[in-house]
Protein backbone atom coordinates (compact mmCIF):
# COMPACT_ATOMS: atom_id res chain seq x y z
CA UNK A 1 0.00 0.00 0.00
CA UNK A 2 1.60 3.30 -1.06
CA UNK A 3 2.17 5.96 1.55
CA UNK A 4 0.91 9.50 1.25
CA UNK A 5 3.56 12.00 0.19
CA UNK A 6 5.12 14.18 2.88
CA UNK A 7 4.80 17.86 2.03
CA UNK A 8 8.23 19.42 2.44
CA UNK A 9 9.10 23.08 2.00
CA UNK A 10 12.70 24.02 1.27
CA UNK A 11 14.11 27.42 2.22
CA UNK A 12 17.50 29.04 1.78
CA UNK A 13 19.01 31.62 4.13
CA UNK A 14 22.17 33.48 3.15
CA UNK A 15 24.60 35.02 5.65
CA UNK A 16 26.45 37.52 3.47
CA UNK A 17 29.54 39.01 5.10
CA UNK A 18 32.41 41.29 4.23
CA UNK A 19 35.02 42.25 6.78
CA UNK A 20 33.04 42.94 9.99
CA UNK A 21 29.72 43.71 8.29
CA UNK A 22 26.72 41.57 7.42
CA UNK A 23 24.04 42.15 4.79
CA UNK A 24 20.51 42.55 6.14
CA UNK A 25 17.20 43.06 4.39
CA UNK A 26 14.39 45.37 5.48
CA UNK A 27 11.49 43.14 4.54
CA UNK A 28 8.30 44.24 2.84
CA UNK A 29 6.39 41.34 4.47
CA UNK A 30 6.63 39.88 7.98
CA UNK A 31 5.91 43.16 9.77
CA UNK A 32 8.62 45.05 7.86
CA UNK A 33 11.33 43.68 10.13
CA UNK A 34 15.01 43.13 9.30
CA UNK A 35 16.29 39.67 8.36
CA UNK A 36 18.99 38.03 6.31
CA UNK A 37 18.33 37.29 2.61
CA UNK A 38 16.11 34.22 2.51
CA UNK A 39 13.28 32.58 0.66
CA UNK A 40 11.59 29.48 -0.59
CA UNK A 41 13.17 27.27 -3.22
CA UNK A 42 11.07 27.11 -6.38
CA UNK A 43 10.03 23.73 -7.86
CA UNK A 44 12.91 22.31 -9.90
CA UNK A 45 15.39 24.90 -8.59
CA UNK A 46 18.76 23.93 -7.10
CA UNK A 47 19.36 25.08 -3.52
CA UNK A 48 22.51 26.98 -4.53
CA UNK A 49 20.70 28.75 -7.36
CA UNK A 50 17.85 29.70 -5.02
CA UNK A 51 20.31 31.19 -2.51
CA UNK A 52 21.99 33.33 -5.17
CA UNK A 53 18.63 34.37 -6.68
CA UNK A 54 17.00 35.28 -3.36
CA UNK A 55 20.01 37.34 -2.28
CA UNK A 56 20.12 39.29 -5.53
CA UNK A 57 16.34 39.86 -5.56
CA UNK A 58 16.23 41.05 -1.97
CA UNK A 59 19.47 43.04 -1.70
CA UNK A 60 20.61 43.91 -5.22
CA UNK A 61 24.06 42.55 -4.30
CA UNK A 62 25.49 39.71 -6.42
CA UNK A 63 27.11 37.10 -4.19
CA UNK A 64 29.36 34.10 -4.34
CA UNK A 65 28.46 31.30 -1.95
CA UNK A 66 31.46 30.12 0.03
CA UNK A 67 29.92 27.31 2.04
CA UNK A 68 27.15 25.82 4.11
CA UNK A 69 26.75 26.77 7.73
CA UNK A 70 24.12 24.18 8.52
CA UNK A 71 21.06 22.29 7.33
CA UNK A 72 17.94 22.33 9.50
CA UNK A 73 15.07 19.85 9.22
CA UNK A 74 11.88 20.56 11.15
CA UNK A 75 9.20 17.87 10.99
CA UNK A 76 5.69 19.13 11.74
CA UNK A 77 2.19 17.81 11.53
CA UNK A 78 1.33 17.37 7.87
CA UNK A 79 4.79 18.07 6.49
CA UNK A 80 8.30 19.28 7.10
CA UNK A 81 10.50 22.30 6.57
CA UNK A 82 14.14 22.16 5.49
CA UNK A 83 16.35 25.25 5.72
CA UNK A 84 19.86 25.38 4.28
CA UNK A 85 21.90 28.26 5.69
CA UNK A 86 24.67 29.40 3.35
CA UNK A 87 27.67 31.64 3.89
CA UNK A 88 28.43 34.11 1.09
CA UNK A 89 30.57 37.08 0.13
CA UNK A 90 29.72 39.92 -2.27
CA UNK A 91 31.15 39.48 -5.76
CA UNK A 92 31.92 43.18 -6.13
CA UNK A 93 31.25 46.59 -4.57
CA UNK A 94 27.62 46.84 -5.69
CA UNK A 95 25.82 48.81 -2.98
CA UNK A 96 22.70 47.27 -1.37
CA UNK A 97 19.47 48.49 -2.88
CA UNK A 98 17.97 51.54 -1.26
CA UNK A 99 14.63 51.79 -3.09
CA UNK A 100 11.62 49.60 -2.26
CA UNK A 101 10.44 47.03 -4.78
CA UNK A 102 8.15 44.00 -4.78
CA UNK A 103 10.68 41.97 -2.74
CA UNK A 104 12.00 44.28 -0.01
CA UNK A 105 12.05 47.86 1.25
CA UNK A 106 15.86 48.11 1.23
CA UNK A 107 19.04 46.33 2.30
CA UNK A 108 22.07 47.46 4.28
CA UNK A 109 25.48 46.43 5.53
CA UNK A 110 25.31 46.26 9.33
CA UNK A 111 27.96 45.63 11.98
CA UNK A 112 27.23 42.92 14.51
CA UNK A 113 26.95 45.41 17.39
CA UNK A 114 24.38 47.48 15.48
CA UNK A 115 21.96 44.60 14.88
CA UNK A 116 20.35 44.75 18.29
CA UNK A 117 19.21 48.31 17.48
CA UNK A 118 17.10 47.03 14.57
CA UNK A 119 13.71 45.34 14.81
CA UNK A 120 14.79 41.83 13.78
CA UNK A 121 12.63 38.97 12.53
CA UNK A 122 13.99 35.81 14.04
CA UNK A 123 16.00 35.15 17.15
CA UNK A 124 18.74 33.36 15.21
CA UNK A 125 20.18 36.32 13.32
CA UNK A 126 22.59 37.69 15.93
CA UNK A 127 23.88 34.27 17.11
CA UNK A 128 24.32 33.18 13.49
CA UNK A 129 26.39 36.24 12.57
CA UNK A 130 28.33 36.03 15.84
CA UNK A 131 29.11 32.39 15.01
CA UNK A 132 30.57 33.48 11.65
CA UNK A 133 32.43 36.47 13.15
CA UNK A 134 34.09 34.16 15.68
CA UNK A 135 35.31 31.77 12.98
CA UNK A 136 32.59 29.11 13.20
CA UNK A 137 32.79 26.17 10.82
CA UNK A 138 31.58 26.64 7.26
CA UNK A 139 31.31 23.43 5.29
CA UNK A 140 32.11 23.05 1.57
CA UNK A 141 29.35 23.51 -0.99
CA UNK A 142 30.23 20.03 -2.23
CA UNK A 143 28.23 18.74 0.76
CA UNK A 144 25.18 19.36 -1.44
CA UNK A 145 25.04 17.10 -4.44
CA UNK A 146 22.55 15.19 -6.52
CA UNK A 147 21.40 11.68 -5.77
CA UNK A 148 23.82 9.15 -7.26
CA UNK A 149 26.71 11.61 -7.67
CA UNK A 150 30.20 10.07 -7.63
CA UNK A 151 31.93 10.00 -4.28
CA UNK A 152 34.90 12.36 -3.91
CA UNK A 153 38.11 10.79 -5.12
CA UNK A 154 36.33 7.85 -6.75
CA UNK A 155 36.03 9.37 -10.24
CA UNK A 156 33.69 8.29 -12.95
CA UNK A 157 29.96 7.83 -12.81
CA UNK A 158 28.08 5.76 -10.25
CA UNK A 159 27.63 2.08 -10.95
CA UNK A 160 24.38 1.44 -12.78
CA UNK A 161 24.36 -2.25 -11.97
CA UNK A 162 24.43 -2.98 -8.25
CA UNK A 163 25.84 -6.44 -9.06
CA UNK A 164 29.05 -4.69 -10.14
CA UNK A 165 29.64 -2.77 -6.90
CA UNK A 166 33.05 -4.41 -6.41
CA UNK A 167 34.30 -2.39 -9.38
CA UNK A 168 33.96 0.64 -7.12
Amino acid sequence: MPRDPILTWFFVLVAVHRDDQFLLVHERKHGQLWYLPAGRVEPGEQLVDAAIRETLEETGVPVELDGIIRVEHTPMYGGARVRVIFSARPMDDTPPKSEPDEHTLKAAWVMLGEMTQLPLRGFEIVPLFRYLAEGGAVYPLSMLTYEGAPWPGMGGAPAENTDDLEAW
